[in-house]
């Protein structure tokens, strides 16, 4: 299947927010919150999961809480042209979250975490080894100022026309 941008109207914005609200309601509960059937909540939902707006259902894993309490920022400077093989040995370093291809002075940033300031040296010469690193810059977390979020992004969108649900048709 073909992912394609979907359009997002008040009922699919009230289902995403229910859904992250009551993380562990089934679509009965989330149509009972919403107050649109449930074949209607179904079938939005489905509508998301195929155009990628749902990207999967795995629990938020908060590393922190289960010991890995130091966490850091990584900008690295690449070799040019080595994008994929240091994705590869980037994905094979257990303490590297995430990372994404960035513009600016660095060319790939990574979230890592570690459950020591020594276990933190250790992944920060994992990814010095590479071999297609050619500088890195680290800042270590300190706190959560704002935690990872998407609603207040997807709310700001224009909404794409009026739902056909009753309870979302120019109510509100």
């Amino acid at each position: 299947m073909t992912k394609s941008q979907a359009r997002l109207d008040e009922l699919d914005l009230a289902i995403l927010a229910a859904m992250h609200e009551y993380q562990k309601a089934g679509i009965l509960e989330l149509s009972r919150r919403t107050r649109v059937a449930r074949a209607t909540v179904q079938a939005r939902i489905g509508r998301m999961e195929q155009a990628g707006v749902i990207a999967s259902y795995d629990p938020h894993i908060d590393v922190t809480a289960a010991g890995f309490d130091v966490q850091a920022f990584v900008t690295l400077e690449i070799a040019q042209g080595a994008l994929e093989s240091v994705a590869e040995e980037l994905a094979a370093i257990p303490g590297v979250l995430e990372a994404y291809a960035t513009t600016g002075s660095g060319d790939v940033l990574c979230r890592i975490g570690a459950d020591s300031h020594a276990g933190l040296q250790a992944v920060l010469l994992s990814i010095d080894r590479t071999g297609w690193v050619v500088r890195s810059h680290s800042v270590i977390v300190l706190s959560t100022v704002v935690p990872r979020r998407t609603l207040p992004l997807l709310r700001t969108l224009a909404p794409a026309g009026t739902s056909k649900a009753p309870a979302y048709r120019d109510t509100r």
